[in-house]
């Protein structure tokens, strides 16, 4: 009988210290408040990485922007409907890219051009007084691997980014792109 007792102390021992050690194993593992949004392209998806070569021939990446409100905005010098919504992205950057943002730091827009024709593209920059640094194209038109990646078919078409990359609005126009932007700007 008394080895019994003994046998079942010590499996009761060996069993506390393992549970203790995974306990203290689990304790020291880095915890998350939440799960980590899957890449993709829809709201709450963390926003695909997208490096293509700027106006200067340099690459640029998208994840150079983090930390800030991003407006990627897929568009093309061709596309009537694109420069005619041109002059409100002009606007948004104006009114946002000095506003102070409830957990951003900043605003700055991630042209991406579908264009095929370099001399068109940068012509259309300077046109229409696209005055921000962050102007991409694969010079692939239709072919764009960003297009690809995002699932664009039409133009212009926009995704919003949080500070966190995170894709927190699609396809936004006109008033509706300021209302969405106003949302996350500090109120004073």
């Amino acid at each position: 009988m008394k080895k019994v007792i003994v046998s079942l102390l010590t499996v009761v021992a060996i069993a506390s210290a393992y549970s203790f050690t995974i306990e203290k194993e689990n304790a020291s593992a880095p915890k998350t408040d939440r799960p980590q949004p899957k890449v993709g392209t829809a709201i709450g998806d963390t926003a695909p990485e997208i490096e293509l070569m700027g106006v200067d021939g340099k690459p640029q990446k998208l994840s150079s922007l983090k930390g800030k409100m991003v407006l990627i905005d897929f568009w093309a010098s061709w596309c009537g409907p694109c420069r005619r919504e041109n002059p409100n992205v002009v606007g948004a950057y104006k009114k946002y890219k000095k506003a102070k943002f409830k957990t951003a730091k900043g605003f700055e827009i991630f042209s991406v051009s579908l264009d095929n024709n370099a001399e068109a593209w940068k012509a259309a920059i300077a046109k229409d007084g696209l005055v921000w640094k962050n102007h991409v194209s694969d010079l692939k038109g239709w072919n764009s691997s960003a297009a690809a990646l995002y699932g664009v078919s039409s133009i212009p078409m926009s995704f919003l980014i949080d500070e966190n990359g995170i894709i927190v609005a699609k396809n936004l126009r006109g008033l509706e792109l300021h209302t969405k932007i106003d949302a996350y700007v500090k109120s004073l």
